[in-house]
């Protein structure tokens, strides 16, 4: 059964007192946290129903300066093109492509709604946090060449694939990655895969263009500088939610009948706060991120792709090893990696006593598990963290045969927090996708994980309005609406290729992802 929130109050935004005789400023909905996914489901609700009263809460002084920044993350629009880890190879030799459907799918639902508040006015043009970059996959030596080329024919049969591109000649390849094939003896066994409308996004811009329009609405307010100390469940399903204002210190109440918690990595210990039973036994995995990063402009113009190789044995996903292509603040860059390591922070500005505090006697068993049978893992990122600087240039050296140490420099990334819940098979399972968590009564979502994170945001997004906001997406007015934000709503485009293939169209053109990069 679909569940419902309060419909909206009719009045602006008010205070009550509460039984501490502290002020209290009572909202419908109140999104934790202030990166992509916060600022997009505000977008979705502002959207459907301008009259919600909608307050953002973000611990730092800034939007979106966290996993959302543009120097924290890939900035890879996710479409399963160029990333090798969504097409695993099976036991049988096949490839499973169900994951690469579904990513590939939801990115389509995220464009198709930026294109529409791009062309109502929404947001600034495409440029400003969108950029067409060509995404490649690369491999060497014979085995995977032989998986590259399978997963190409596999892929390339379906209409979501259709204008993926392989080749093995060299010639091609060149075009197609310069840096990469640099210096590549002609006897070298290599491959690639090409779709030229990848994209290079930009999510903290994105993040903070939404923020800005949704500033400019009735019924927003933006509070930075707060941290959620306590949230408790009042007698009504409403939440009070207790902030720290670390900027001018002192204490502020907020109730709130629907509470999302989208604060990246501080996003579990805030579900544990709330201590709903559909977050019992979760647990955090952190793994922080470096990136090699190009100092010379003369090299960083001779490459203009994504380029996406082969995950070391016992990797995440985040670790996929690429060549990248970054437009960030209006500046071409080119970086590599990312290169894992470990703390135990959540947050990149976070504490390191994150960890040790998110632990409790409900998932402490799922962690222990967790630690025990993913030995992989934690030598892997033993390895990583013990690596020189020339070190990891040798690996970049894989993908950029000419690279030098000196024209490289280690920049800190942000902090990705894996998933470990309780498993069927095993105590505790750690996952590497991210999962929506809702209560039974929908009042309260979060939002766990990492990889695609916010490439898929949209779909997320509108998961949480199906399952919290049920009885009013029943509405003529909602359902239409949503339909006008995502034309392919409540349809398949993994079944339906005309419908694919027209929203396809209408994105890139909108978007401006089919002009050359």
């Amino acid at each position: 059964m679909p569940k419902a929130v309060f419909p909206a109050l009719p009045t602006p935004l008010f205070t009550i007192k509460w039984r501490t005789h502290m002020t209290t400023k009572t909202v419908d909905v109140l999104l934790v946290g202030a990166g992509a996914m916060s600022t997009t489901l505000g977008m979705i609700l502002k959207q459907l129903d301008p009259s919600l009263k909608i307050c953002m809460v973000e611990r730092l002084d800034h939007v979106a300066r966290e996993s959302t920044d543009g120097w924290n993350n890939a900035g890879t629009g996710h479409a399963a093109y160029c990333e090798l880890n969504y097409t695993p190879e099976q036991a049988d030799g096949s490839i499973n492509t169900n994951k690469a459907f579904a990513i590939n799918t939801s990115f389509e639902v995220s464009l198709q709604f930026w294109s529409y508040l791009v062309e109502q006015g929404n947001l600034p043009a495409p440029q400003e946090f969108i950029n067409p970059t060509p995404h490649s996959s690369f491999v060497w030596g014979e085995k995977n060449v032989e998986f590259l080329r399978k997963r190409y024919e596999t892929l390339s049969q379906h209409h979501c694939f259709k204008d993926m591109e392989y080749s093995e000649d060299h010639d091609t390849l060149r075009e197609w990655m310069p840096l990469v094939m640099k210096d590549r003896a002609p006897t070298d066994k290599v491959a690639g895969t090409r779709v030229r409308y990848g994209s290079d996004v930009n999510f903290g811009a994105l993040a903070r263009c939404m923020v800005m329009n949704l500033e400019q609405q009735d019924n927003f307010e933006l509070l930075l500088s707060r941290i959620v100390d306590d949230l408790d469940q009042q007698s009504d399903g409403s939440w009070n939610v207790k902030l720290k204002n670390t900027e001018k210190g002192g204490t502020e109440y907020i109730n709130s009948r629907f509470v999302f918690l989208g604060a990246g990595g501080g996003a579990l210990p805030l579900l544990q706060k709330a201590d709903i039973p559909e977050g019992k036994g979760y647990g955090g995995f952190p793994v922080s991120g470096m990136w090699l990063v190009c100092k010379r402009p003369e090299i960083i113009e001779q490459h203009q792709a994504k380029v996406y190789g082969m995950a070391p044995i016992g990797a995440p996903p985040m670790s996929v090893p690429h060549l990248d292509t970054r437009v960030i603040d209006g500046q071409k860059a080119l970086l590599f990696g990312p290169f894992a390591g470990f703390t135990t922070k959540f947050l990149k500005q976070g504490s390191f006593m994150d960890l040790p505090c998110s632990i409790r006697p409900g998932n402490l068993k799922p962690m222990l598990s967790v630690a025990k049978n993913n030995m992989d893992l934690t030598r892997y990122l033993i390895s990583e963290v013990m690596q020189s600087h020339s070190a990891r240039v040798d690996s970049l050296r894989n993908f950029f045969p000419e690279a030098k140490d000196e024209d490289w420099e280690l920049s800190y990334a942000g902090q990705r927090v894996q998933i470990i819940k309780p498993g069927t098979e095993t105590a505790g399972k750690l996952e590497f996708g991210t999962e929506v968590i809702t209560a039974q009564d929908g009042s309260l979502a979060a939002l766990l994980g990492a990889s695609p994170g916010a490439s898929t945001a949209v779909s997320a997004m509108l998961s949480i309005v199906e399952s919290c906001f049920g009885e009013r997406l029943q509405e003529d007015s909602w359902q239409q609406k949503i339909r006008e934000l995502v034309p392919s709503y409540g349809q398949s485009m993994i079944e339906d290729a005309e419908l694919l293939n027209r929203v396809r169209a209408r994105t890139l053109s909108v978007l401006e992802l089919d002009r050359q990069a």
